[in-house]
């Protein structure tokens, strides 16, 4: 016993020692002390760093500094819609649908939330004895205000839409929410307004693309303001420059934008990221730069401050560039200053008991709370379209309907892109479940999302070593080196992932492992098989030894490889796996023949069943970020059309022709011409990708117990006949502010009561250019049921004739009960009255008669007129 006791007090005096010693170190240099302004600080420290330091930390992996107790910092974490490639999280819906609600209120109290989880969940991580690492940092780069010109762009879904004064509402509380208070001493975590400036696609030809044809009218009035407003008006801490170049300059190497603009003209004092590689992109795509040390000196002396790059970092080298008199050190000085100075405004170098955030408890996360706040804006995302006859909401008492389509029982198609994993999704088939019992629901995928056929499993015809099926080997380590850590049969097909803490086998770590498959197969007869799945890490897929797919990608993507095997040939099947970075993985792959779609079959099945909801569109499995696979209509997560996928197409008629009322539901993030399905379609919901709540929000407006209220962030057109040259930022025939020409205008959305827009009365009908005005609009909702509506300001300067035909200028929210009334309040500030003038070449507030338009959409039928003059 006394020898017990005195190990332990030998072990305490040893801790306390320990500590002591510590904190007398944490108090050492004045960058230390947190009493200190964050700019002093970040002189102090600026004046102890070698310039090799200075480097690194100006990389967005920057690695400790172990001898001025430094810790490492990771720059890059998503927030997009929730703290994402994260497990256990809330999962809001895709912006575009966010923006559908035109609530930038509930916008903010989406992304106190997501910050809130953002903070917990890092602390939480540091607190288990890791280290920082990407994608859990207290950096986030979100939002995406980039304007969503072309509906073929894949990263539409990750924006507020079109409209640049929706995109800047939204983007403005967006940053709010995650940055906190700006009267608190330290910044809750760090927002980002990317790709700056003009930035939408396509991605296939981002590195390379070069925009010569942006007018500068075009510039300031529609890519520019969202920007504009977020520095001014939210204090964003960080602004990302794109990959393209913009008139011969590579975003993140122009001095016209990171500087005359971006901090002269607004004032911007805070840290400019790259998109992940552009600053490699100079001297391999754009070859404006001859060296990686000659990228790196450009991109610093145009004002970019960190570098984010997958690996071998240009900034690295920025010693040599010091060297050989590219740059000064005071260069690196400049810019350094900005990243440290956000580092301080975290409390990354503070104890967290300084710093309020970082006591934010780990039981936000997920909370009940914050489902709620899912379930809310799920719901107010719901964009009706279409209801012929009045056929939604549909009756519960139904004796039976029929829940069909590829993304009707697909958790994962509601997350989007940019995601993290939730702990529980509510699928729309499972949504419908909670209001019908499962007896009054017959359910049947009915087709692909975009393939013609389906796949006849050939998993039972697989074999190894005289067991059925792939034999699966794991090790933990990304090589496949030493004994293996498990092996295990897998006789069907194989679907592994490590989101939600899963492992891929029992004792496999869930990062730094790599995995082999292998399996032998002698064909019954000759004939073309396939090879369908993808996965998130490093994939690779052989036959006979014969490397039939490579890629090593941060997401899974479907592909499809075909093969022609021959009768009585042994062949045999290889998969290598490893997760690498710090990427969730996931692999899932099904192997067999291909048969066409039958129909018939189909609509055998729905006999005596009158009422099809049907769930199609798209998924983030197809549009999204640089997609390296393709299928016909899409190319680098970009589409090439924009109609639905001809196999669902030809279901909905084929449903149509056998006599069934059919309810679409179209989950994607982009605008589908949908002119045949108005046709072939009795009710149309535009349900985006609405987050885990999404299947109870999807069923709550398809049975009636909510009543829909979203509105288009952008136009749907008819086809793609007039889309233009995709590589063409001009706006000629694109979104609402340049054409007419669309099926379903931008603001647009039907309700299942309805509101009649009475005259406004304004305040000043004659204003200086200094001056507000007051718009009353008087609203009532005329149907039997509650409803909101949301009423919209539109302005237009008279005579001008290279301006837009509208634009939005103000909006409001209004819930009324059936029967009431109430007016609409809308304030228009001397910015709502701001184009673009050509003799001053900027914005201003000239003198003239505007034309100012109010309604419940952008289309001129749905819009009463009013003037006013500007002495």
């Amino acid at each position: 016993m006394r020898t017990n006791f005195f190990c332990f007090t030998k072990q305490f005096v040893f801790v306390l020692g320990m500590l002591c010693t510590l904190q007398a170190f944490a108090q050492q240099y004045p960058f230390q002390n947190p009493n200190l302004s964050f700019e002093e600080r970040a002189e102090d420290l600026i004046s102890r760093l070698t310039l090799e330091e200075k480097a690194a930390l100006m990389c967005d992996q920057s690695e400790a500094i172990p001898r001025l107790g430094i810790r490492k910092f990771n720059w890059w974490s998503e927030a997009l819609h929730g703290y994402a490639n994260n497990d256990s999280v809330t999962v809001f819906p895709e912006p575009i649908g966010m923006a559908a609600s035109f609530n930038d209120e509930l916008l903010y109290n989406i992304f106190n939330a997501v910050s809130d989880e953002g903070r917990a969940k890092y602390h939480q991580h540091l607190s288990r004895g890791n280290e920082n690492k990407r994608f859990l940092s207290l950096s986030v780069w979100t939002p995406n205000v980039n304007i969503f010109r072309d509906p073929r762009w894949g990263r539409g879904q990750e924006t507020y839409g079109e409209d640049p004064y929706l995109t800047s509402r939204m983007g403005v509380q967006v940053v709010k929410g995650l940055q906190g208070p700006e009267d608190a001493k330290y910044r809750k975590l760090l927002a980002c307004a990317k790709h700056y400036a003009v930035h939408s696609g396509p991605e296939w030809s981002r590195h390379e693309l070069n925009l010569n044809d942006v007018s500068p009218r075009l510039f300031h009035e529609t890519y520019l303001p969202a920007f504009k407003a977020l520095v001014q008006e939210a204090d964003v801490r960080q602004v990302m420059c794109a990959y393209q170049r913009l008139d011969d300059e590579p975003c993140c190497g122009s001095t016209r934008l990171l500087q005359r603009i971006l901090r002269d003209e607004w004032g911007f004092q805070h840290i400019v990221v790259s998109d992940c590689g552009a600053i490699t992109d100079f001297f391999t795509t754009h070859n404006v730069s001859s060296t990686p040390v000659h990228a790196a000196a450009k991109g610093v002396l145009a004002g970019t401050d960190v570098e984010c790059v997958w690996e071998n970092y240009p900034y690295k080298t920025l010693p040599e560039a010091v060297e050989r008199g590219l740059m000064k050190e005071d260069d690196i000085d400049k810019s350094l200053k900005r990243v440290l100075i956000g580092r301080f405004e975290l409390g990354d170098f503070d104890d967290d008991a300084l710093v309020p955030w970082a006591q934010i408890p780990a039981s936000v996360i997920n909370s009940e709370k914050h489902q709620q706040l899912a379930y809310e804006m799920a719901q107010q995302s719901m964009t009706l379209l279409q209801n012929n006859h009045n056929i939604l909401p549909l009756s519960k008492s139904v004796k039976k309907i029929a829940v069909i389509g590829p993304n009707a029982n697909d958790e994962e198609m509601l997350w989007g892109n940019y995601n993290g994993t939730p702990i529980e999704t509510i699928s729309i088939l499972e949504g419908i479940k909670t209001k019908l019992s499962d007896k009054k629901i017959f359910y049947d995928k009915g087709c692909d999302l975009v393939e013609d056929k389906v796949t006849e499993s050939y998993f039972s015809q697989l074999s190894f070593e005289g067991k059925p099926g792939f034999k699966a080997s794991y090790w933990n380590n990304a090589e496949r080196e030493g004994q293996p850590v498990i092996s295990q049969q897998i006789s069907s097909s194989i679907k592994k992932t490590t989101a939600g803490q899963h492992e891929f086998a029992s004792g496999v770590k869930l990062e730094g492992f790599s995995a082999l498959f292998e399996a032998e197969f002698i064909p019954k007869k000759t004939e073309e098989l396939v090879f369908k799945g993808g996965a998130t890490g490093y994939f690779e897929l052989l036959v006979n030894g014969e490397q039939l797919q490579y890629y090593n990608n941060w997401r899974t993507l479907p592909s499809r490889i075909a093969y022609q095997f021959e009768a009585g040939k042994k062949y045999n099947i290889e998969i290598r796996y490893a997760q690498l970075n710090n990427w969730q993985a996931n692999i899932e792959l099904d192997f067999g023949k291909e048969v066409d779609v039958d129909y018939t079959a189909l609509i055998n099945k729905l006999k005596g069943i009158e009422t099809v909801v049907f769930v199609g569109g798209l998924s983030g499995k197809l549009e999204g970020e640089e997609m390296p696979v393709s299928y016909p209509g899409f190319k680098g997560g970009d589409r090439t059309n924009i109609e639905l996928p001809l196999v669902q197409r030809n279901c909905l008629k084929a449903l149509k022709a056998a006599g069934k009322k059919v309810v679409f539901v179209n989950c994607s993030g982009s605008a589908i011409a949908l002119e045949p399905e108005v046709e072939t379609c009795d009710a149309i919901l535009q349900a985006w990708y609405a987050g885990e709540q999404g299947g109870k929000a999807v069923a709550d407006v398809l049975f009636g117990d909510y009543n829909p209220s979203g509105k288009l962030p952008l136009s749907f057109y008819k086809n793609s006949d007039k889309l233009g040259d995709f590589e063409d930022y001009s706006m000629t025939d694109r979104t609402y502010r340049y054409t007419t020409d669309y099926l379903y205008p931008f603001g647009f959305g039907l309700s299942y009561t309805t509101f009649e827009i009475g005259d406004a009365t304004i305040s000043k009908a004659t204003i200086k250019a200094n001056e507000n005005t007051q718009l009353s609009i008087p609203v009532k909702n005329t149907g039997k049921r509650t409803g909101t509506e949301i009423v919209q300001v539109y302005i237009r300067k008279v005579n001008d004739v290279d301006g837009p035909l509208k634009t939005l200028r103000g909006f409001q929210r209004l819930e009324l009960a059936a029967g009431k009334s109430q007016r609409a309040t809308i304030e228009l500030t001397p910015s709502a009255f701001e184009f673009y003038d050509w003799s001053e070449r900027k914005m201003a507030v000239t003198p003239g008669e505007y034309d100012v338009f109010y309604g419940n959409s952008s289309d001129k039928n749905d819009l009463k007129q009013l003037s006013v003059k500007i002495e």
